[in-house]
């Protein structure tokens, strides 16, 4: 049986398995030059990245395959100035952290929080990956038809149907359907994010129902069962993500790996304690004890976690690290992408062969 969907094909992809970005380390130029030597969409999460290593980490994985690779970024709108007792507070919540291990207290922040979106489309337009997608909100038209005309495949993450009706509007070429099960970072930016956490499935589903390009179903897909259910309601290829982070190439902590895979059931919250913006993952001392203190918005809060996560992942702690992960986390496994690529293929036949049997059908060629 060979998988194919109109937008593995126009991707150039020889399986409708995409390796969903991950900013802040996971998504390394090795996992996505394996992920997509291997038939799958290698991606890179740059939204925390600088132009000009955007474009050196997209040279590098040319250098390695021929196969096409896509890049995303984050892009919401960064706050302005913070006041001084919005980050004092802020400080204050993390500082008992900081002092057990031994670190100076950040200094308060100032803009930017991030690097300069403009600059990394402009990166983009140079890179030319094969695909683009934003996350957290749309992109200008404008910017989407000129990656269109460089050949560029367009897409964009929503987490309800006008999110979905949204994106169309711009153009899009393809529609990421993130499920309320997804780790890491809520796509989510026309309703509130804690009330947009319809589950994959169902989203999937309505959104296929809803628009008129092709979708692509995230969140908690970890095996070809998942990869098979989510073909059956429409969609053209799957994304996972949180499946990916324990491979070998992948830039994630060995914290953050070894705690994925020793997850024995769904030990999943959505926190705002990292990053001030809701992602989901495993509980760990810091998103419990956190709960209730204060932040700072979005990416700012980036700003003082960051060297905190650092210090916890080299001490081989998981206290501290941000160990974003899906619903499926339990469902992790170590093994090299091209792997577990192979892996999900053999069972997305199976299960494919195994529904037809069930419904009666017998086996498809």
């Amino acid at each position: 049986m060979t998988l194919k969907t109109k937008l593995s094909e126009k991707l150039g992809l020889r399986l409708p398995i995409i390796q969903a970005p991950m900013a802040g380390g996971p998504s390394s130029p090795e996992l996505v030059a394996a992920c997509s030597a291997a038939g799958a969409l290698g991606c890179f999460g740059f939204a925390y990245t600088q132009p000009e290593e955007m474009e050196k980490q997209a040279a590098w994985v040319r250098s390695k395959t021929p196969q096409p690779f896509l890049v995303n970024l984050f892009a919401s709108p960064q706050p302005g100035e913070i006041s001084p007792a919005a980050q004092r507070s802020a400080l204050e919540a993390v500082a008992r952290y900081y002092a057990e291990y031994g670190m100076p207290l950040p200094q308060p922040v100032k803009p930017p929080y991030a690097p300069d979106f403009e600059a990394q489309l402009a990166a983009v337009e140079r890179i030319r990956p094969r695909a683009f997608t934003s996350h957290l909100a749309g992109v200008a038209a404008e910017w989407l038809k000129k990656f269109q005309a460089l050949g560029m495949v367009i897409g964009g993450s929503a987490t309800n149907i006008a999110e979905a009706k949204e994106l169309e509007s711009l153009g899009v070429d393809f529609i990421i359907a993130q499920g309320g099960e997804a780790g890491g970072h809520r796509g989510t930016w026309l309703r509130d994010p804690y009330d947009a956490l319809t589950g994959t499935l169902a989203l999937t589903r309505l959104i296929v129902r809803e628009a008129r390009v092709p979708v692509v179903a995230a969140g908690g897909i970890m095996d070809g069962a998942g990869i098979a259910a989510v073909l059956a309601l429409g969609a053209q290829a799957a994304q996972l993500g949180t499946a990916f982070i324990p491979c070998p190439e992948s830039g994630a902590s060995q914290v953050h790996k070894q705690a994925l895979l020793a997850a024995r059931e769904d030990d999943t919250r959505i926190t705002e304690k990292f990053s001030g913006k809701p992602a989901r993952g495993l509980v760990n001392r810091f998103m419990a004890e956190m709960a209730q203190a204060p932040q700072l918005p979005f990416p700012a809060q980036n700003s003082i976690t960051g060297k905190l996560r650092q210090a916890s992942a080299k001490a081989g702690k998981p206290d501290c690290v941000a160990l974003w992960a899906g619903q499926g986390a339990a469902l992790s496994r170590a093994l090299p992408a091209a792997q577990l690529i192979e892996r999900l293929e053999a069972e997305t036949v199976e299960a494919i062969r195994y529904a037809a049997a069930v419904a009666g059908f017998g086996a498809p060629s």
